[in-house]
Formats: structure tokens, sequence, C-alpha cells
């Protein structure tokens, strides 16, 4: 039922499916693999600066709107030492109450009313809820599965006299592909033929499985034009915190700034310090952390194909999608809000991310970003599901 108060451009949004079915897994006593966030803090030294800084009284009051200067040059050096990239901290950096924040400010920010924004969907329910409030027109163009790979030729088609910008994520949630080299030549060489801006979500990047990730602003020509955000909150696993970031060149910067000064203005203090450090951990962390998704991405695919789903294992982010069609002739909305009071497990109903609903009417999304025993745990609740299920 619409809310007689919110706005047009807003009223189809609603409730977010996290909080139904994070409501769902509280109520039941479920395991929660719907909502993607670890459920185990990061490294312990990154704890210790964030309370050092707040101990020292480092962040208590308003930062910079710009963000800390630690953390602008731990950013800019993190780009430099995984992609080659130059960025000045000072003009080419900006930090942000998250990559949420970041990707709202950049569209309200870059979009005119009745601009157009081409987006891969399945997509992050926050990409449209954004291009709404900024009053844009989303196009979407659809992964398939099995590969989710993009039908470039989709791509192409979809742009028209009236596309601004393309807004990308890469990894890709909820699919979990990783684009190619080639996939990203391509887009790239098409960004620069119809001169359009480039906004990529790239907060998975360390959580790759194989697949080299690759920034699409390494490309000739598409610095000048990309916006490229990254985010605290996935690698080193305090979501709670809020640390997003922006790099792209001043002019882009300066109008991302512009818009994200009226939002939050400035956030996360303490927390920004903390950040700094992680950015700074060395190789062995980013190399462990993969490793041991992968292996927590390989428990959980297992149990799934064991109970009977057909399992998309992904590339990257910390997701998995599976088929439910092998085990009932229900929809992935109507299974995912039985699952809980069947075997005590929450996942969430991939249709939600999709504008073309009917592309992903049984595929569900899984996380997989839990503790071995919490895992292994809901492999055997799912083994004792009743399939299939008429």
């Amino acid at each position: 039922m619409r809310t007689p108060f919110v706005n047009s451009r807003l009223a189809p949004m609603g409730t977010t499916i996290f909080a139904e079915m994070s409501a769902l897994a509280a109520a039941t006593g479920s395991i929660n693999l719907g909502q993607g966030f670890p459920d185990t803090d990061g490294p312990e030294e990154i704890k210790r600066a964030a309370a050092e800084a707040i101990l020292s009284g480092r962040g208590n009051q308003y930062p910079p709107g710009p963000g800390i200067p630690e953390l602008r040059t731990a950013i800019a050096a993190h780009q430099k030492r995984f992609y080659g990239l130059d960025f000045d901290p000072d003009t080419e950096v900006l930090v942000t109450a998250g990559a949420t924040e970041a990707i709202a400010a950049a569209l309200l920010a870059l979009l005119e009313p009745g601009d157009e924004v081409v987006a891969f969907e399945p997509y992050y329910d926050s990409y449209a809820a954004c291009i709404a409030m900024a009053g844009g027109v989303r196009v979407p163009v659809t992964l398939r599965p099995p590969h989710f790979r993009p039908d470039l030729d989709a791509l192409r088609a979809a742009i028209t006299p009236r596309t601004r910008l393309l807004l990308l994520n890469s990894p890709h949630n909820p699919t979990g592909m990783v684009l190619t080299r080639p996939e990203c030549e391509a887009i790239a060489d098409l960004a620069r033929e119809r001169d359009l801006l480039v906004v990529t979500d790239e907060v998975y990047e360390h959580l790759t499985f194989g697949p080299e990730h690759i920034p699409l602003s390494t490309l000739p020509g598409m610095r000048e034009r990309t916006v490229t955000i990254g985010s605290a909150g996935k690698t080193f696993s305090f979501t709670g915190w809020k640390i997003g970031w922006v790099t792209a060149p001043p002019a882009l910067t300066t109008a991302v700034r512009t818009a994200k000064q009226f939002l939050t203005y400035v956030s996360g203090g303490p927390f920004q310090y903390a950040a700094a450090t992680a950015l700074a951990l060395p190789d062995t962390y980013f190399e462990t952390l993969r490793t041991d998704l992968r292996r927590k991405r390989d428990l959980l695919a297992e149990g799934l194909e064991a109970a009977g789903f057909t399992v998309f294992r992904p590339d990257g982010t910390y997701f998995i999608t599976a088929d439910i069609s092998p085990l009932t002739p229900e929809d992935g909305m109507t299974f995912c809000r039985a699952l809980p009071t069947r075997c005590g497990i929450v996942a969430i109903p991939n249709q939600v991310f999709y504008d073309n609903t009917a592309a992903a009417r049984t595929l569900v999304r899984f996380a997989f970003c839990k503790k071995d025993e919490v895992l292994t745990e809901a492999v055997e609740r799912l083994a004792g599901l009743d399939f299939p299920i008429t």
C-alpha cells in the first residue's frame, strides 16, 4: 500500500527486502544468509585504531568535509599500490558515508531530470532509488544465468541520445560476475564513442576468486570520465562504520562533493583514522581474505548442490545465486518468505534486484560471509528440508 506522503518517484520502492528478511530472521531465530554482512569483526589492529582515535580525541568532532587528510592519502596510495592509478588526495579523493552515499551523491550531482542511466540488472537496490531521487531514468541490461556475462550488443542498443552515464558494478552484486578485460575494453570503447560518464561501484574489488579486478579508470581515456567508488566495509569487515570513498578527476570529484555536502556533510571521524590504517595492511591480509572467502563459498555451494539447488558459483563478492526450480514450482519471493519457517534459513529473492522480474523468477541469493560453523549448520538445515516442495 502506498504511503500518502512519499513522493511519486520513491513510492514504488517501499521497504527494502533486507529489512523484511532480517525481521523474519529475528522472529524465527533463523540463520540470516540474506543481508550481506560478516558475523565476525575485521582485524584487531583496525579496531584498536578506531578506539585510540576516539580516546585521543581525533575525529570526535566534525572532520573535514572531504575526509581527513590521512584517509584521503591512504586511499590515493591504495589506488596506486593495486592499480597504478595516481590520484591527488586533495582534489581527486572524497570520503563518504559508505558506498551508498557515494552512489547517491554521484547520481544527484551528475544527472539532470530525464537523463538515462544504463546499468546491468540485477542491481543493488539503492541504484534504482538513487536514480529516481535524481530524476533520472534507469535503463536495465539484463545479466542471465548461468554465467551472467554482459550482453555487449544489448548494452550498445540500450544507449540513446538521452543516455548520460553508465552505472557499473564489478565484482557484481548479486551474481558474483567479474568483468573481463575484453568486456571492460568494449565498455570503455562505448563510453568514449558516445561521450558518456561512468560511475563504477567497486566495493568488492578485493573479493575475487581467480579473475583479476580491472578498474575501468585504468583503461585509455577513461580516467577523465569515471567516478570510482570504494568502501572499507566489505574489504575489512566493518560494515557498520560506513566509510566509503570516491576517486575521480577534480571536476567530477567537485561535482560529487557539491551534492555530498548536503547529505551527511561528514561522518565517522574516528573510523576514518581506522580505515586509513586498514588500507595500509600488507598484501597477506588481502590474500588471506580471498582464500578464506573462497573456501566459504565452496562450503555453501556444495551444501546447496547436495540439497538439490542449481548453483552458480560466483567469481567475486560474498554472495551465491541459486536456482530453486529443481525443487519447487514457487517463485523466489514465495520461497524465501517461507524458508525461515521451513528450515530456519533466510535468503533473498533475486527478483527484487530486477526490473525484468521474470528473468529472476526462480533465483535466490545466499551470503557466505559467515563463520564456518554457521555455514555448516545452514547446510545441515537445508539438507533436512523436505524437497521437492509442491
